[in-house]
Parts: C-alpha cells; sequence; structure tokens
C-alpha cells in the first residue's frame, strides 16, 4: 500500500505552547504521533510574535523523528493571523492547523495564504463553532480542491459557543462527533477528537478516548504527555482484533471462498465489507509498527 498523508498514524497530537522551548524540546522524546506548536490558545498576545519565531525556528532545527510536526496558526481576522500563515508557508511543517473555520469560503482564504508553501504542506482546521456544525459536508468536500485535509474537534470553544457543559459523557456534543465523522469520511479527510481536560485522571481521560474510538475518530488531540500512553493504546488495534483481522483475511483466503461474497468465520457470518476492515486494521498495525 502506498502511503498518503492519511494513511500515517494520528493516534495522539499533543499541543504544546510554541512559546515554551522546553515543552518542545520534550515533545521530541515523547511517543506522540503528532506534535502541535500552538500560537493561538496557549500563547498570551504579547508573546505571539516571538512565539511565532521559536516555533519556525524548532521546525528547521528538526529532531521529530516519525512524528508530524504541526503548527495552529492565530485566524486571519486576528492582527497575527496573516504573519503566521506566511511564516508557516515558508516552513518545513508539515501542516498547518487553522481554528475557527466557519463555512467554504474560509477554507479557500486560508488555501490561497499557503499558495506559495511546499506542495506537501497540508491544511488542518479546527471544527468548533456552531457555524461550522452546519456546514459540515460544505467544508469537508474543499478538500478535493484544496490542502485540506484533516480536521481536529475542539469540542471547548463549541461548548463555550453553544452554552452548553462539557460533562464526561459530552452528551450535548455526540451528534455533532458523528456528524463530523461522516462529513470527513464522505470526503476523505481524517479527523481527530477534541482534547480531554482532564489530565490528572487517566482513567476518565481513557473513558472519552474509548468514546471517540468508538465514534471512529482516527486519534485524538491531547493537553499533556501524560495522555499520550492511553491514547495511543486506545487507537492502537488490540491483540483480539488483529488476531480476528488475521482469521478473516485467512479464511477469504482460503481456495473454497475464493468468489463469496460471505462466508463463516469463527461461527460467524463475515461478509467482504468485513474483509475490508480486517485488512485496514492489520495495514493501520503495520504503519504504527513502522514508525516506531
Amino acid at each position: 500500500m502506498t502511503a498518503t498523508p492519511n494513511d500515517r498514524p494520528r493516534r495522539s497530537a499533543l499541543y504544546l505552547p510554541a512559546s515554551n522551548e522546553r515543552a518542545i524540546a520534550k515533545a521530541r522524546t515523547l511517543p506522540c504521533d503528532v506534535v502541535i506548536l500552538d500560537l493561538e490558545d496557549a500563547v498570551a498576545p504579547e508573546a505571539k510574535d516571538a512565539a511565532r519565531e521559536t516555533a519556525i525556528r524548532a521546525v528547521a532545527e528538526g529532531g521529530f523523528g516519525h512524528r508530524e510536526v504541526v503548527i495552529r496558526a492565530n485566524g486571519l481576522d486576528t492582527e497575527w493571523g496573516a504573519a503566521d500563515l506566511a511564516a508557516i508557508a515558508g516552513s518545513q511543517a508539515d501542516a498547518v492547523l487553522v481554528p475557527k473555520v466557519n463555512n467554504p469560503d474560509d477554507i479557500a482564504r486560508y488555501n490561497a495564504a499557503l499558495a506559495g508553501a511546499a506542495p506537501a504542506m497540508q491544511l488542518w482546521t479546527m471544527i468548533e463553532t456552531c457555524a461550522s456544525v452546519g456546514n459540515l459536508p460544505a467544508i469537508a468536500a474543499m478538500a478535493e480542491t484544496t490542502r485540506l485535509s484533516l480536521w481536529i474537534m475542539g469540542t471547548n470553544d463549541l461548548a463555550k459557543e453553544m452554552r452548553a457543559q462539557l460533562t464526561p459523557c459530552r452528551t450535548p456534543f455526540l451528534p455533532f462527533l458523528s456528524m463530523a465523522v461522516a462529513a470527513a469520511r464522505a470526503h476523505g479527510v481524517a479527523i481527530l477528537d477534541g482534547v480531554c481536560n482532564e489530565f490528572r485522571d487517566l482513567d476518565a481521560f481513557e473513558a472519552e478516548a474509548r468514546q471517540g474510538l468508538m465514534f471512529g475518530f482516527d486519534g485524538k488531540s491531547l493537553i499533556h504527555p501524560a495522555q499520550v500512553e492511553p491514547c495511543n493504546t486506545v487507537f492502537s488495534p488490540s491483540e483480539t482484533d488483529l488476531a480476528w483481522a488475521r482469521s478473516v483475511i485467512e479464511a477469504f483466503a482460503q481456495p473454497e471462498n475464493q468468489g463469496k461474497g460471505a462466508i463463516r468465520v469463527d461461527g460467524k457470518m463475515t461478509e467482504l465489507l468485513h474483509l475490508d476492515q480486517a485488512q485496514r486494521l492489520i495495514a493501520v498495525a503495520e504503519r504504527i509498527a513502522a514508525a516506531g
């Protein structure tokens, strides 16, 4: 299988303040799949220009290994957004993450701001506004003509706009989570779940991560290094999953099952759609192993 940007493991995406050089140095040693150097929420207004320089320098210095390095910019409607986009476009970052996208026109604006970037640079966007929830299919469709390749749910900002309570079960947001996953999948956009604010109670974090896995997210965005290991565990195929996948693949490979659309595997009716799922699980496990 030829790897594409959306094929690579993105189980854990750790936000770090771009102004914190010690945190950036530590990120080079953590087992996260994605490092997000944040110029937006995590940086005070008076520190944003310096943080931009630190982020660009960190990307140029490298040392992140297999990890994707992403810079979250300030919005184009802020006084720092245009400078952020210009600097990131000229950097070696794997992607730029932009906030508060509301509609397809916003994607077009950000895509235009990256016109001079290397062809491989991706556009990632936050899904964190009430307006975006009503435009999910149209926003996702922009992946066909722009750099757009991944969404990250911004449940904290969405809760603020909705005036909703962000409880452990996330009940007010469940419809939006499933809608976002469906829209992303329809247009080949990868998608990560939002952050869990609880970083001291890792059992609570794991429960939320498993909820995200159940919805079909590729991984989860994180706010603390302690969340990386449990997140990787949740979003990696388990040995039970892999054993099932191997049995399905082996069963369909038997000569007597060639050309069949449905067979019995371990006493259960198994269709070609299950074979597709099994092959994907094995491919995911192989990519995780290859990434080290």
